[in-house]
């Protein structure tokens, strides 16, 4: 299983960066793993939510090519942790196609990113900051592909 996490911008706290790094190294043991983080709008005010949501959204598409798209979405499909495992566990056997998480910036995603997206998702009824949202992400993908793999992850 080939898995790209995408987001606009470089993860600023070092608390949060050294989580994604922790996690991320431990999804690489089970899975070939990237995490790209693309082209952060910057220098406008958030007045601007459209243009700078448009500018994110350029930079995030780039990597969606041959790509099942999953976005990051308070708005999305909510699943328990066992039911995105039996998710992860059907995407296994699909022809190749690298699996792509997307989450937005600190304004969330442009509409055209969502509407493109093959699955729209919901890491929590909660509201998490866009940071936060990659760590627990990336935790959840981790737990995930423990369960698809047989191993124990305490609950």
């Amino acid at each position: 299983m080939r898995l790209k996490f995408l987001w606009p911008g470089r993860t600023k706290s070092p608390e949060f960066r050294g989580l994604q790094g922790f996690y991320e190294a431990r999804i690489g043991s089970l899975a070939a793993v990237e995490i790209i983080e693309t082209r952060e709008a910057r220098g406008l005010e958030e007045k601007h939510a459209g243009k700078i949501k448009d500018l994110e959204a350029r930079g995030l598409e780039k990597y969606f090519e041959g790509a099942f798209v999953i976005c990051c979405d308070d708005h999305g499909k909510e699943m328990t942790s066992d039911e995105f495992a039996r998710f992860l566990r059907g995407r296994e056997s699909d022809s190749g196609k690298p699996l792509a998480f997307v989450v937005g910036g600190f304004l969330g995603l442009a509409d055209r990113i969502r509407d493109r997206a093959d699955l729209t998702m919901s890491l929590s009824r909660m509201t998490f900051s866009h940071e936060l949202a990659r760590v627990v992400l990336l935790e959840q993908v981790y737990r995930a592909l423990t369960v698809v793999g047989g191993r124990h992850y305490a609950k």
